[in-house]
């Protein structure tokens, strides 16, 4: 049972794909899942005129607009390995609900358009895993399309985000010439738009075909013979440790809607990428093969099945097993809970699951017990894992309900709305007038969206601009007095009190005015 339990955990494979919108990033998504056998059909995100949409985008507004605007979940098996993809929103207004997800995940796969290379939501996104310190892949997706050279692309990858790269394959040719990749790590060429059977060509220890064979008389041939030749010399060396800390991204080049060298780079990162890791917590490191149960709960989904009103919490497990009908410690709480409702996910397909480990990702029924952040633990042993970020909003808003007989609705749709993560909430003092931070105007809309369709509530939204948000750590030395139409000073959704200052120039005002007060901000 223990060599059992261990090889679970060993084959698991937890990645998160990011990229800036439009890289191909949920496109690639549904090739890897049907490769995985979870889906029949890929339906790309830009699939609104067909009626056929990316299996990964489930919420209605995401079909309407052809955006992701949530982490979706999804697992499949593949090669004797379990591999959990958490596909995160694109759009930078999301990017908080990206951070955490990025959180509970051991590596990540990095999408980029070979016509625009490195975008500002890459970099971001990049700096956080780079951070963490967590393995990266990179595909350079749509290379049956014009694009930059792809050294150029290399060289700005090591410059702009300061990785060495080491690219698995290289492309021969592009957009309407593009013949294929030359596979540097199988040895092997494989070839675009060719019968399966005709797919891949073998190459002799020289890295050439040997014999005769059509593709020799083509120029662009000759041409990727020398570009390896080059990176063979001049590129850096291949290094599995520099891989494991993220000082090296392997790369691969194909295309994710034509579902070419999506294969070859699933299989490859399969190999390289690392199972579970252990994970920091105020009790030191947490191995993933400790007998001990544990996880920690990183998004909270609110509808998933708007019929049913439901909420469910994301945990990902960091140790041990777990069993449908276990009981487990919420940290924050003492209490012990039942975890009797838990599901697996294929976007918004979901199963009872009964049995899972270290590296999976369940969903667990929420009635309001759980936090963003929140840690479960098996027996009687407590501790935390590290905190999860949150962001400080710039954009706020006032909302109230059009119509006034839908308050009960109106408060419980922003509640169950708020606990997500991705609008923050605040009221005044006096009057306890609702008002929504964000880190992005798009967070709004969906939110406007989801009230209306899921609570069946219409809302006014009265924006009331950016403000800079400043938490307080000496709440007993503020009074009603320092708040001011430049300091509006609020409460948060933990009863804690903050200044909204409309400006750097209010602050600094306030600051010096009031220098016993201490303030701080999120991330």
């Amino acid at each position: 049972m223990k060599n059992d339990f261990k090889n679970d955990v060993l084959s698991r494979r937890t990645f998160a794909i990011i990229s800036h919108p439009d890289a191909g990033k949920t496109t690639l998504t549904e090739q890897l899942l049907l490769f995985g056998g979870a889906i029949r059909a890929a339906g790309t995100v830009k699939g609104k005129k067909t009626g056929k949409f990316a299996t990964s985008d489930w919420m209605e507004i995401e079909k309407q607009r052809g955006i992701s605007v949530t982490s979706s979940v999804m697992a499949f098996d593949y090669n004797g390995n379990r591999v959990n993809i958490l596909d995160t929103p694109g759009h930078q207004d999301f990017s908080e609900d990206t951070y955490r997800t990025l959180m509970a995940v051991d590596s990540a796969v990095m999408i980029i358009d070979s016509a625009k290379g490195i975008e500002a939501q890459t970099l971001k996104l990049f700096k956080v895993c780079k951070m963490r310190g967590i393995p990266i892949f990179t595909f350079i997706n749509k290379m049956d399309r014009q694009g930059r050279e792809p050294l150029e692309i290399l060289e700005e990858l090591e410059e702009v985000l300061g990785i060495e790269s080491y690219p698995m394959n290289w492309p021969i040719g592009m957009g309407k010439e593009f013949v294929g990749i030359y596979d540097r790590y199988h040895n092997r060429i494989e070839q675009f738009r060719v019968e399966v059977d005709d797919r891949f060509i073998s190459l002799n220890e020289e890295g050439e075909i040997a014999g005769d064979h059509p593709l020799k008389e083509n120029n662009l041939y000759s041409q990727t013979l020398e570009d390896v030749l080059l990176l063979n010399e001049a590129g850096n060396n291949f290094s599995e440790d520099k891989i494991a800390s993220g000082e090296l991204t392997p790369v691969f080049f194909g295309s994710a809607l034509t579902n070419f060298g999506v294969q070859t780079f699933l299989e490859t990162y399969l190999n390289f990428a690392p199972s579970p890791q252990p994970r920091k917590s105020d009790k030191g490191l947490i191995t993933p093969t400790a007998e001990e149960f544990s996880g920690f709960v990183f998004k909270i989904q609110a509808n998933m099945n708007p019929a049913h009103r439901d909420r469910i919490a994301f945990v990902r497990i960091c140790s041990g097993q777990f069993q449908r009908g276990m009981s487990v410690n919420l940290s924050r709480t003492g209490k012990s809970i039942k975890l009797s409702q838990s599901t697996q996910f294929l976007a918004d397909d979901r199963s009872t699951v009964d049995e899972a480990v270290s590296g999976d990702i369940i969903g667990v029924y929420d009635t309001g017990t759980y936090q963003i952040g929140d840690t479960l633990v098996e027996g009687k042993q407590s501790f935390q894992y590290e905190k999860l970020p949150q962001f400080t909003p710039e954009l706020f808003v006032r909302v109230t309900a059009k119509n006034v007989m839908k308050q009960k609705h109106f408060h419980k749709g922003i509640q169950q709305l708020v606990q997500e993560g991705a609008i923050q909430y605040y009221k005044t003092l006096r009057t306890e007038d609702v008002i929504l931070g964000a880190v992005g105007q798009l967070q709004f809309e969906v939110f406007e969206h989801r009230m209306k369709n899921e609570y069946n509530v219409d809302v006014m939204m009265e924006p009331i601009g950016s403000k800079i948000a400043r938490w307080i750590e000496n709440e007993e030395a503020v009074n009603d007095s320092m708040s001011s139409s430049r300091s509006m000073l609020v409460k948060d959704r933990h009863d804690n009190l903050v200044f909204l200052f409309e400006n750097d120039f209010a602050t600094r005002w306030f600051q010096d005015k009031n220098p016993e007060i201490k303030l701080y901000s999120l991330m």
